[in-house]
């Protein structure tokens, strides 16, 4: 016979205990979830403000900010003399007038060709190096993407844009080389170590570097030996078609000369070379 205590105050069963292993993967499975909701969100707000460029070699993918701009300096348009009397395509020294127009303040480097291309032309350790021995061609894709990119409108200097900033535009002092007559003072060449990374020089009068020497710079022009003859005294743009393009600055090549490196000194070449580069411009 049952006791009655026990049939009217029946025990209480013990609930099993529960596994502790399993309440900590648990736990372990929710703040995984969590984390990976916060970071699902984070990296979509990323992808939603990137760019996607396709370029021949490479898909660079740039979030705002990323792609390396030039430092522009805007130029005072105004009224100078072009040309020089030591090489006849110099003659005559002619009379210009430009509107206002913006130029980079340093030469295109290894590392802002990267940026836009998806990569670098050769091996390069010198990052801030001016970009050389692209052809003009080249450059000119470049800007394409770069404008695709930014949203500007960046192109090469014309080669009285050109000349008037090397001069210092309404700043200028009539110096022999770009911002002093002391040519070691603002330009790589041969004599004193070549190319070198750019913005290490003085600057002239309205902060450019490296417009004389270091590499010689693209124009947008045509060339013509006698164009300074039949020139058009307002914002000139060069002849209609030609053989070569012309170059600017001078540079910092094996057996380069001070005198080439000249603000009023101009030549023409076929395809870029290991001593051609180039800086941009734009009209605002």
């Amino acid at each position: 016979m049952k006791n009655k205590e026990n049939i009217y105050n029946p025990e209480v069963q013990e609930t099993p205990a529960k596994n502790p292993t399993l309440k900590y993967i648990l736990i372990a499975v929710l703040l995984i979830t969590a984390a990976g909701t916060r970071w699902w969100q984070g990296n979509s707000k990323i992808s939603g403000n990137a760019t996607v460029v396709n370029s021949d070699s490479a898909t660079t993918t740039s979030a705002t900010g990323n792609i390396i701009e030039p430092d522009m300096v805007t130029v005072q348009g105004g009224r100078f003399a072009m040309g020089g009397n030591e090489n006849n395509n110099e003659k005559p020294i002619h009379n210009v007038t430009l509107s206002n127009f913006k130029i980079a303040k340093y030469e295109t480097t290894y590392s802002q060709w990267q940026k836009v291309m998806g990569s670098i032309p050769g091996h390069k350790d010198c990052m801030d190096c001016p970009v050389n021995a692209r052809g003009w061609d080249e450059v000119q894709t470049f800007i394409k993407k770069l404008n695709t990119l930014s949203g500007k409108n960046y192109r090469l200097p014309t080669e009285a844009e050109w000349e008037y900033a090397a001069r210092g535009g309404t700043k200028s002092k009539k110096f022999e080389y770009a911002g002093s007559n002391d040519i070691n003072a603002v330009a790589w060449i041969s004599v004193n170590g070549g190319i070198h990374p750019v913005g290490q020089k003085e600057a002239n009068e309205l902060g450019l570097h490296d417009m004389s020497g270091n590499l010689s710079e693209w124009c947008n022009d045509w060339y013509d030996e006698n164009y300074y003859g039949k020139s058009p005294e307002n914002d000139p743009k060069g002849p209609a078609t030609g053989p070569h393009r012309v170059v600017r600055g001078g540079n910092g090549s094996s057996g380069s000369e001070p005198a080439i490196c000249r603000v009023a000194y101009r030549v023409h070449v076929l395809w870029g070379t290991g001593s051609t580069g180039f800086r941009l411009a734009s009209s605002r």
